[in-house]
């Protein structure tokens, strides 16, 4: 999307809470990486509808998705992964002071490295990708055999400022060329993925939503 769009979707976003505009606040002047409200309000629409009971969330950052789906879904859990220290200690604290301790299960770690504890807590309705975005195929092959028959895997940032759309050749940073390959070849494989009905929607930075087949009930 083009940004005074953007910009004009984020204007007409509800009004969060005290709390969550001082996280955007943190965010936007610490440089931590946090879903855009284009993206957040459709994600968060979806998830109303759809009432998961129990949410993985790959990516906690600072905390602030998780806390938006607690405050959408007042009858969801929700565990979620950062290996991040720093950010970690942000998580907790906003965490505490929402109130939302006993919702939300914070697991320190690489992802790549925690699937043990997560196999404890699921099976999940839902899993939210919001890390490093190489690593997104790795993610969700891992954690996939926990979800649950009918359930969805959202994946941000899938269309990454708009650069899949580009021709390699003409990024010049090495790194972001590798990054943008390896986006597209996950969008590629997931489109692909005869387990899963999957769409890429337009808003934000890019949202994959992935329905895993089979019957939910």
């Amino acid at each position: 999307m083009n940004e005074n769009l953007d910009r004009y979707l984020e204007a007409l976003a509800p009004m969060r809470n005290d709390l969550l505009m001082e996280m955007e606040a943190y965010a936007k002047a610490n440089g931590v990486p946090i879903m855009e409200l284009s993206g957040m309000e459709p994600l968060l629409q979806i998830l109303k509808i759809q009432k998961p009971q129990n949410i993985l969330e790959i990516g906690t950052a600072i905390g602030y998705s998780a806390l938006r789906m607690a405050h959408a879904l007042p009858n969801a859990a929700i565990v979620t992964i950062e290996r991040d220290e720093e950010r970690l200690g942000r998580a907790h604290e906003y965490i505490k002071r929402a109130g939302m301790g006993d919702r939300i299960s914070v697991i320190e770690g690489d992802a790549l490295e925690t699937e043990e504890l997560v196999s404890q807590k699921g099976p999940f309705d839902c899993l939210f990708i919001d890390a490093a975005k190489g690593q997104y195929q790795r993610f969700f092959e891992m954690y996939e055999k926990y979800l649950v028959p009918g359930g969805i895997i959202f994946t941000d940032n899938v269309l990454f400022k708009g650069l899949v759309a580009e021709d390699l050749e003409s990024i010049e940073s090495k790194r972001t060329r590798n990054l943008v390959k390896k986006i597209k070849g996950y969008n590629e494989w997931l489109i692909s993925n005869e387990d899963y009905e999957t769409v890429i929607l337009p808003v934000g930075d890019g949202l994959a939503i992935s329905m895993k087949k089979g019957d939910s009930a």
